[in-house]
């Protein structure tokens, strides 16, 4: 029987070789996607626990789809494929476009720092869009931080939607941590649905947890919900989503 492209696609799909390659190459875009400064070979090694040559292999891949890139000091930083995928994946859902005014209307009736989370993967969240508050002392969270999705108001509320939504829901519609990410630091979450039911993410508003007073709790629990009502009924779904 002829040995054609489409048996070689087929067999390297099916290989677990291949797909442990894919799941290593998608390891190492994870990790230089989880910091703004670049990685030298040697800390892509120390954190993805693979031997430089290993590393090296796979890189090349990933430098000819452009998703990871080599700058000229030697060091790794995230390639134009990875913000072109963020592009698509934001468009798709016009997450941005809806979003970041409902955060920016909470900064500016006085809560604070106003961010929306998203599942990353199955330990960590990620910061998709980022408001800073007013005051002069924020909590330290940018647009792209991978932060724990266990702790922290956002983290529970999503990693619950993520395994058990009947529990999550029982929750209610806004959720407070209290030092849990950071001992310094204090959330209220709220989550966000789009169609049919299905949760998209949270709204979270953080600070230092000294400002966390029972009154600004109350004040910033009605702003998230709010927030999170008036994403859900732009994103096409029904709030609280239930």
């Amino acid at each position: 029987m002829p040995h054609t492209p489409a048996a070689d696609d087929a067999s390297q799909h099916d290989s677990p070789a291949g797909v442990a390659a894919v799941e290593r190459a998608l390891a190492i875009v994870d990790v230089v996607a989880s910091r703004i400064e670049p990685f030298s070979l040697a800390d892509l090694s120390r954190e993805t626990g693979f031997y430089k040559s290993t590393l090296l292999r796979l890189i090349a891949s990933l430098e000819r789809g452009a998703l990871v890139v080599r700058r000229s000091d030697g060091r790794y930083a995230l390639g134009p494929s990875a913000y072109r995928l963020g592009r698509a994946f934001d468009a798709s859902y016009r997450l941005t476009e809806i979003i970041a005014p409902l955060l920016a209307r909470c900064v500016e009736q006085g809560s604070e720092s106003a961010s929306f989370h998203i599942l990353h993967d199955a330990q960590w969240r990620v910061c998709l869009v980022r408001v800073d508050s007013h005051h002069s002392t924020l909590d330290r969270i940018r647009a792209g931080d991978l932060l724990p999705l266990t702790k922290g108001a956002a983290g529970r509320l999503i990693d619950g939607y993520t395994h058990d939504a009947v529990t999550a829901r029982a929750l209610g519609p806004v959720v407070l941590s209290m030092g849990e990410r950071d001992p310094n630091c204090a959330a209220v979450a709220s989550p966000v649905f789009g169609p049919a039911n299905a949760f998209i993410g949270a709204i979270s508003l953080s600070g230092p947890k000294e400002r966390f007073t029972p009154a600004a709790i109350d004040t910033m629990s009605a702003l998230a919900t709010s927030a999170a009502r008036d994403a859900t009924l732009a994103l096409a779904g029904q709030w609280p989503g239930v």
